[in-house]
C-alpha cells in the first residue's frame, strides 16, 4: 500500500511538473491561453489541470513563484565575491535578466491576476540583497543618489519591470535589453554613463 501511495504521489508530482512547463511555454507562446488549451498541450484532460491549479490565477501564481526564485539564484550567483559595488551590481543586473526574460510575458499576466504587492512581497529577499549591495556602495561614494538604499532598490525593481514591459511592446529589442537594463541601473545609481556601459560591455563579452 506504501508503495503504491509512493507511486501515486510520484505520478502526481511529474503531471504537476509537466504541466507547470507546459503552462509557461504555452502563456509566452500565447498570454490568453485558456485551462483548455493547457490541458490539451499537457495532454491531460482539463480536470487533471484543475486538480493541481484551482484556476488560471493560481496556476499563474505558481509559475510566478518559479520564476522569483530563479531570480533570486540568479542575483546571489551574481553579486558572490564581488567586492566592487558597481561590479556585483552590474553582474547580479545582467544575471537577473537573462532568467527574467524567459519571464517577461509571466510578469505581464501576473500584474492582471496577483496583486502588485503580492509580486513586491515575493521579491523581498532580492530587494534587500539590492539594498546591501546599494548601500555599500553608497558609503563608498561608488554610487551617488539622493536616494536612501532602500529607496533606490525599489526604484531599480520597477525600472526594470518597465524594461520588461518595453521589451513586450517592442520598443526594445530582445537582444540589447539586459545589456540595456544593466547600464540604465548603473546609472540610475549614479554611476557615469560611459564607466556603467564599459563596465556591462566588458561583463557581457
Amino acid at each position: 500500500m506504501a508503495a503504491m501511495t509512493t507511486g501515486n504521489s510520484s505520478r502526481a508530482d511529474a503531471n504537476r511538473r509537466r504541466i507547470l512547463d507546459v503552462a509557461l511555454a504555452e502563456l509566452l507562446r500565447d498570454p490568453d491561453a485558456s485551462m483548455d488549451q493547457i490541458a490539451r498541450a499537457a495532454g491531460v484532460v482539463r480536470r487533471t489541470v484543475y486538480g493541481h491549479f484551482p484556476s488560471r490565477e493560481a496556476l499563474i501564481s505558481t509559475l510566478l513563484d518559479g520564476a522569483v526564485e530563479a531570480v533570486e539564484t540568479a542575483n546571489a550567483a551574481g553579486r558572490d565575491g564581488v567586492a566592487d559595488p558597481a561590479e556585483a551590481l552590474a553582474r547580479s543586473t545582467l544575471a537577473m535578466w537573462a532568467v527574467a526574460d524567459r519571464y517577461r510575458i509571466l510578469v505581464a499576466l501576473a500584474q492582471r491576476s496577483v496583486t502588485v504587492q503580492g509580486i513586491r512581497d515575493r521579491l523581498t529577499p532580492v530587494r534587500e540583497a539590492c539594498v546591501e549591495v546599494l548601500r555599500r556602495g553608497l558609503d563608498q561614494r561608488v554610487f551617488t543618489s539622493p536616494l536612501p538604499a532602500p529607496a533606490l532598490a525599489y526604484v531599480h525593481e520597477q525600472m526594470l519591470f518597465a524594461l520588461m514591459e518595453a521589451v513586450n511592446d517592442g520598443l526594445l529589442r530582445t537582444e540589447e535589453a539586459g545589456r540595456s537594463a544593466a547600464v540604465t541601473i548603473l546609472t540610475a545609481a549614479g554611476v557615469p554613463a560611459s564607466r556603467a556601459t564599459e563596465l556591462v560591455t566588458k561583463l557581457s563579452e
